[in-house]
């Protein structure tokens, strides 16, 4: 028997009856109040169905084979684990792809940011999608969006530097913390600090040599995430350092 006859093709209407099977009343109350969707918030008015991501990355394996731009109506619905599909789905669907698709998967993410629209929507997506596409440092790219007005903008241009630090290049890194080191937002203050925190497990001197220079002047949060791993002593000293500013 052929495949086609064994599996029938996988359509986004499938993939979605499957989500709404899933959702569960309790948990989207839970996860509208942990992810901050109330009046002037960062995820203001975003909507949950309540599905563990476990789950939803089981789907994600299910339906590997749906279509990577067939997803763009998953990532078009007013629904939060909606979007999530439909970004992991991307993920896989590059990750495999040819250089050619993977361009195409690349620039659709970047016309769609608007539904890359909360922290673990860019989390999931951004160092996949965005990161193994920039040159070194990061380029005009990275720049553009780390000066936008949208928040989420300027978390990809952070979080996108991921793919960098896996592989011991940390000047897109570097670069965007100090782009974003006085950005307003507790969300981009915690991403600088964790992406510098992850780039000083693997090259402890390189996040130290960025502490020396910008300890005094990083806003608190983003300086407690980037000095969490190190030794007590060392800890409080770069934290005195913002202390004495």
């Amino acid at each position: 028997m052929s495949q086609s006859a064994a599996s029938p093709r996988p359509t986004v209407a499938g993939l979605q009856r499957k989500l709404r099977a899933l959702a569960d009343p309790a948990r989207a109350a839970q996860s509208q109040r942990y992810f901050r969707t109330g009046p002037g918030e960062y995820g203001e008015g975003d909507q949950f169905l309540g599905i563990r991501v476990p789950a939803v990355r089981l789907l994600v394996r299910e339906f590997r084979l749906l279509p990577w731009d067939e997803a763009t109506a998953l990532l078009h619905s007013p629904w939060h684990e909606d979007r999530l599909t439909a970004l992991l789905l991307w993920v896989q669907a590059h990750r495999r792809a040819e250089p050619e698709v993977q361009s195409a998967i690349h620039h659709a993410y970047l016309e769609n940011t608007r539904w890359v629209n909360n922290w673990d929507l860019v989390d999931s997506s951004a160092e996949f999608l965005v990161g193994p596409h920039l040159p070194r440092g990061g380029g005009p790219l990275l720049t553009r969006l780390a000066r936008s007005e949208s928040l989420w903008e300027r978390r990809i241009a952070m979080i996108s530097t991921f793919h960098g630090i896996r592989r011991g290049d940390y000047a897109a890194t570097l670069r965007m913390a100090r782009l974003l080191r006085d950005d307003p937002h507790d969300l981009i203050h915690k991403a600088v600090g964790w992406l510098l925190r992850e780039m000083g497990k693997r090259d402890e001197a390189v996040e130290r040599a960025y502490l020396d220079e910008e300890a005094a002047r990083m806003p608190r949060t983003m300086l407690r995430y980037a000095v969490e791993r190190f030794p007590e002593p060392l800890r409080r000293h770069y934290l005195g350092l913002r202390a004495e500013r």
